[in-house]
């Protein structure tokens, strides 16, 4: 009873702490999370097991965020390791990482053991993982005398490695003494435990450079055994070599080389036992010897291998199975055969596993009084066991806490207070390894805060919903209430929607919402209110749209838009052209409510949009201009005017002159404009740059001068035509000097390197240096500092170096001209940065999520911006496919990258293929480059369905069967289960008989149909399934072999068409046929009598034309030209040729599609031509003849 009653309490509690944590889900402001407390938090540490390079320096990482910041401490090998005792080591600021300096006098080895970082503040102690260091090694080979193997031909080999023991394992290969690998197949093959088997050596076996190499990847380093000779004696040489050392009283002979069955040369016995954990790649291993070469199978006893997860190696001598589970334990029987006998190995596997979560403890964010949960839960085999810890100390010794109490993997907290606040550590462990996890108790008592600024203004269109925030936090959760105006009522009904998160919709915004709105939050703490402001605005409307236009070449268009819009809104008009922007020609004109075109041309044919657009709404509309010839017209001569002449100067100022001239000829084509341009002789002569551009009903212009320039002036006239030829140059006019009106512009400031600041500017030009001895006064300082201004004047640059700044910190710059006669106006200050450098840290938390076969989405945390030490540009996302889950080898490896530009943490992942293994990695991004990479993540895309088969063939036709051969898919995107095959017949008018539908075992790749009809044409279509559906089909078509009477009269037939003879009666019948065509026009052209003229006279009708005189020959004739169209099934109720076959070969385009049946014959205009062959009365349709005279195509016929 009390146990039922704990339960059913338990359940309550956890009920009412998930909604509780969910209101006190922690906002993501900053200025409030660094005023809120909070215990510490472990982001990031180093792996458990860390095996580093004894020739580089050790990081062991540890960093934790709390509030306030944490400070770090160490233990190694269980004992407080005091860093300030030793110079090697050193702490990272702000940080828990210990960096051991190995490069400069310090030993690797010196530093082996296992590590533990802690951090602590007020609210309690978070404490890493046993991080266990110890430096790789590469040890040499010992040295050994290796003795030749002499072997005999036929006879098994087993060529040892014996590779030192290296941290971790060397990776062994055998090569020979040009580097090159030794080849490997069924009968010489690598073991794993890196030695060299043959199941039967052959004389090509003799060589003396066998080198087994071990590669130690940590260090990069290649360690090389010293070669093995093996000298492979054949029957012949072995028998010479005894009959030369034994005397002629001696028996002597070398046995032939006899075939042997099987023995295994690994594993030895008939059982072996293996224990593989939970999640590993299990291998096992059977390699035999035998003559010829054997075979090895593999099979589990009692069970099917893992489909999906099992793969053959090393040419099927290893099984290997990955993500093992405890379902995968069995006993696995590897089977070795030739044709002499076979052998077998039982081995028994045990599947056991390390702790693996399936409830890992999470944060608690409670109130002062209120109730929560810590749960731990965790599985493996042998079962876990469970042990709490207290900010690092066991929870049996920890200070005691009277609102706490363990129940196994369960804390339960009654009645938490401020002083309850702790970081918690769970610990399930095993003897095969531990997992352990930090989980905070974080107990706030905060009034109500709210966070949304106060007499925010929010603006929103008529009748569109408005959303007023009021962002808020507090502890307890504060309650939320709303009011409009300053003594309003409380707002309620249906025509608000109240949010969780504290916001206010209104659905429907009208103009009476307008006004002031109050948010009140409360709780047992305190209340808060805040104030914020609704305008409602008109909607922007265009009033007068743009309509369609014809318009001819070389005339004049104009579209309206004309709008109506909120007063207080400020409108902005766009103009496109099929969606695009104006072309750059100045013949488009924009005016305020339209927009023109000019001496419109075939390419300004098109759609034209006007785009308003204001803060909080977008209107558009669009019309159609179409442009059509222009009528002819007189012949007049349009050219670009003539130059203007007489140019003068008047009215001479410091900073203004008049200048004035007379225009040229405007050649029919009326000035538009005149274009100004001046030179400056003292600084660029000969170089003209435009001034400015008046109306071209204007002669005279006031210029603006610039001091220190030698001025020329000259005038360019334009019309629609074109510009004229530039005017005579002006006299020159020289201005006086005077100090820099302006500044260099584009001052920028960009570190090339981490510790410096490059300052660049664009230099002034000639005329704006208003005088000699142009110079820049830099001034720089770091920004946020309380610095002086540090200041170089330099001359005749752009650019200035500022080194040993830190790295990436902001500084304000400016940039001042000055010349001999004194400086410019104060300039402007702008923000640079110091160079950047590599980011620091990896992204973490990084997770995938599989959307379908193609498509993956991952997810990462964001990298704290301090260690971006750069402008954040991005995250790439790196990802190659390992291997495909349904083939059994790997692939070459092609890494793909996917960049996402500003601060995402997630993106989608396209292209993926069915079925296969991936991994990723996540890196930051900035202007210096990429940071370390997140440890790679694996995911793994289902089944997809397949694509079609690689090939059908159909071959060995008989009277009554196929043989079918195939394929598997290219691509079979998983494992396939079955293939579909359909067929039906299709007789001699294309029409198709019944379907049959058969299903084929996956692992078939023929079949052979039976009991089909003889000289029947069949169609098939052939697909492949896997456990998604079926894949695309293939299909094709094949034909049965005729009986022997009429395979024998094909045969005749095709012996005949090929003879000379043949082709030549076929040449004269051709020429028959074309005398009977004149014959035939002739006598219509005479106007004929025969007796359906009378018929045609009586009815006057001219579109009555006779077609064939008498027996249908012209019919005939048209029928052989369609032979060269595609096959048509034949029409219900034709008539078959006079012999009652239809073949293949002949057309199927038949006269009956032009009307030659039982019911007569029509002409090519329709009408009824039956009379013309002389019947009176309909044909039977059945019959061995036709009634008809004979043509010279049905005697052809006869022939083929």
């Amino acid at each position: 009873m009390m146990k039922n009653s704990i339960s059913a309490s338990k359940a309550s509690l956890v009920f009412f702490l998930y909604q509780m944590i969910s209101a006190l889900d922690v906002p993501l402001d900053s200025k409030l999370l660094e005023e809120l407390s909070q215990p510490p938090t472990i982001t990031q540490q180093s792996p458990k097991d860390y095996i580093v390079d004894p020739r580089e320096n050790i990081v062991i990482q540890c960093e934790a965020k709390g509030k306030p910041p944490p400070s770090f401490s160490w233990t190694r090998n269980g004992t407080h390791f005091d860093i300030d005792k030793d110079e090697q080591v050193t702490m990272k600021p702000n940080s828990g990482t210990l960096v051991i300096n190995i490069m400069n006098g310090g030993k690797a080895e010196a530093y082996e053991g296992v590590y533990q970082c802690t951090a602590r503040n007020e609210r309690g102690a978070a404490i890493s993982n046993n991080i266990v260091i110890r430096p790789s090694r590469s040890p040499l080979w010992t040295k050994e005398k290796l003795e030749p193997n002499q072997v005999r031909e036929g006879d098994s080999l087993v060529l040892h490695c014996r590779p030192p023991v290296g941290l971790p394992p060397p990776i062994i290969f055998w090569m020979d003494n040009a580097f090159q690998r030794l080849p490997q197949s069924e009968r010489v093959s690598q073991g794993l435990n890196g030695d060299l088997y043959f199941s039967n050596v052959q004389p090509e076996d003799t060589r003396e450079d066998y080198i087994c190499y071990a590669r130690f990847n940590h260090t990069q380093t290649i360690q090389q055994k010293q070669p093995i000779s093996v000298k492979v004696f054949s029957m012949d040489s072995l028998n010479d070599t005894i009959a030369a050392n034994l005397s002629d009283t001696d028996i002597y002979g070398a046995k032939p080389v006899t075939e042997r069955p099987p023995i295994l040369l690994t594993p030895t016995g008939t059982t072996s036992n293996k224990v593989e954990l939970r999640g590993n790649v299990l291998l096992l291993e059977c390699i035999a010897a035998g003559l010829p070469t054997p075979v090895i199978r593999w099979i589990k006893e009692g069970g099917e291998l893992p489909a999906n997860r099992t793969f053959f190696e090393n040419f099927k001598k290893t099984l290997k199975i990955i993500d093992v589970s405890e379902a995968d334990s069995g006993n696995y029987k590897c089977i070795a055969r030739n044709i002499l006998g076979s052998t077998h190995h039982v081995i028994s596997v045990t599947v056991k596993a390390a702790p693996y979560w399936i409830t890992a403890p999470r944060n608690l964010v409670l109130s002062p009084g209120e109730d929560g949960t810590l749960i731990c839960r965790a599985n493996g085999n042998p079962k876990p066991s469970i042990s709490w810890l207290a900010n690092g100390v066991p929870i049996a010794i920890a200070p005691e806490d009277p609102s706490r109490k363990v129940d196994g993997d369960t804390i339960i907290f009654s009645a938490v207070q401020e002083r309850s606040s702790a970081v918690y550590q769970c610990n399930a462990s095993n003897e095969y390894g531990y997992l352990l996890a930090n989980a905070f108790v974080n107990v706030l008592a905060e009034p109500p805060r709210i966070l949304t600024p106060a007499n925010k203004l929010y603006q929103v269109i008529l009748d569109s919903p408005a959303l007023i925030d009021c962002a808020y936090f507090g502890s307890p959760k504060p309650e939320i209430e709303w009011f409009k105006g300053v003594k309003g009522s409380i707002l309620r009904g249906n025509e608000y929607v109240f949010h969780d998160n504290g916001t206010l919709e209104i659905p429907v915004a009208q103009k009476d919402s307008t006004g002031t709105y109050t948010c009140v939050a409360r709780n047992e703490l305190g209340k808060i209110q805040n104030e914020v402001q609704l305008e409602v605005k008109d909607p922007t409307m265009i009033i007068k749209q743009p309509e369609y236009k014809v318009i001819q070449r070389y005339g004049h268009v104009s579209f309206e838009c004309i709008i109506k819009h909120d007063s207080t809104l400020i409108p902005t008009v766009i103009w496109l052209k099929d969606n695009d922007e104006l072309p750059d020609d100045e013949r488009f004109l924009v005016g305020k409510d339209n927009l023109t075109i000019m001496n419109v041309t075939d390419k300004d044919d098109g759609t034209y949009t006007c785009i308003v657009n204001t803060t909080l709404d977008s209107v558009s509309a669009s019309a159609v201009l179409t442009v059509v010839a222009a009528p002819p017209t007189p012949a007049i001569i349009y050219a670009r005017p003539n130059p203007p002449f007489d140019l003068e100067l008047t009215g001479q100022l410091e900073r203004s002159i008049e200048l004035s001239w007379i225009p040229g000829d405007e050649n029919n084509s009326p000035i538009t404009s005149f274009v100004i341009e001046y030179e400056d002789g003292l600084h660029e002569p000969g170089v003209w740059h435009y001034q400015t551009e008046v109306p071209g009903s204007q002669t005279t212009v006031q210029l603006k001068l610039s001091p220190y320039v030698n001025y020329s002036f000259r005038v360019i006239a334009v019309n629609e035509i074109g510009r004229s030829q530039p005017s005579e140059p002006s006299e020159q006019y020289l201005t006086k000097s005077a100090n820099p009106d302006e500044n260099p512009s584009n001052v920028q400031g960009i570190g090339s390197e981490p510790d410096n600041l490059v300052i660049t500017w664009e230099s002034l030009k000639g005329f704006q240096s208003n005088g000699p001895g142009l110079q820049y006064k830099v001034s720089w300082r770091q920004k946020d500092v309380d610095d002086e201004w540090t200041s170089v004047v330099v001359a005749n640059v752009s650019k200035y170096i500022v080194s040993g700044t830190p790295t990436f910190v902001p500084y304000e710059i400016k940039v001042q001209a000055l010349n001999d006669l004194g400086y410019a106006p104060e300039p402007s200050e702008v923000i640079g940065h110091s160079g950047e450098d590599l980011p620091m840290v990896a992204p973490g938390n990084v997770q995938v999520h599989v959307i379908n076969s193609t498509l993956a989405k991952v997810h990462w945390d964001p990298v704290p911006l301090k260690s971006v030490r750069g402008h954040l540009q991005g995250y790439k996302v790196y990802y190659w496919k390992v291997q495909s889950l349904s083939r059994r080898s790997k692939r070459h490896i092609e890494k793909k990258i996917l960049t996402f530009r500003g601060n995402k943490t997630f993106g989608m992942l396209p292209g993926l293929e069915p079925y296969s293994s991936y991994k990723l990695n996540v890196r930051v991004v900035n202007g210096k480059g990429e940071g370390p990479a997140s440890p790679d993540r694996v995911f793994k895309t289902p089944e997809g369905v397949p694509s079609s088969p690689s090939f059908l063939k159909i071959t060995n036709p008989t009277l009554d069967s196929l043989t079918l051969e195939w394929g598997s898919p290219t691509h079979p995107n998983g494992v396939l289960i079955s293939y579909i095959l359909k067929f039906q017949p299709i007789n001699n008018t294309h029409e198709l008989g019944p379907l049959v539908e058969i299903r084929i075992p996956a692992n078939e790749s023929s079949l052979i149909l039976k009991n089909l009809n003889y000289s029947t044409r069949y169609k098939f279509y052939f697909n492949a399934q896997t456990s998604v559906g079926s894949g695309s089909q293939i299909t094709e078509e094949a034909v049965t072999i005729m009986d022997e009477g009429k395979m024998a009269m094909a045969s005749r037939q095709v012996d005949i068409a090929t003879q000379g003879w043949f082709i030549g009666l076929m040449c004269a019948v051709a020429l028959l046929i074309l005398i009977l065509l004149i014959v035939c026009f002739i006598r219509r052209n005479k106007g004929g009598k025969y007796p359906v003229k009378e018929k045609e006279d009586a009815h006057a009708d001219p579109e009555i034309q006779p077609m064939k005189e008498d027996d249908g020959t012209f019919g005939e004739y048209r029928s052989l030209e369609s032979d060269a169209e595609d096959h048509k099934p034949l029409k219900k109720g034709s008539r078959t040729p006079s012999d009652r076959t239809v073949k293949k070969e002949d057309s199927d385009d038949s006269l009956v599609d032009y009307g030659e049946g039982v019911n007569g014959q029509f002409n090519e205009d329709g009408s009824f031509i039956g009379q013309y062959s002389g019947k009176k009365e309909k044909e039977p349709a059945e019959g061995n003849e036709s009634s008809e005279a004979p043509s010279p195509v049905n005697a052809m016929n006869s022939f083929v």
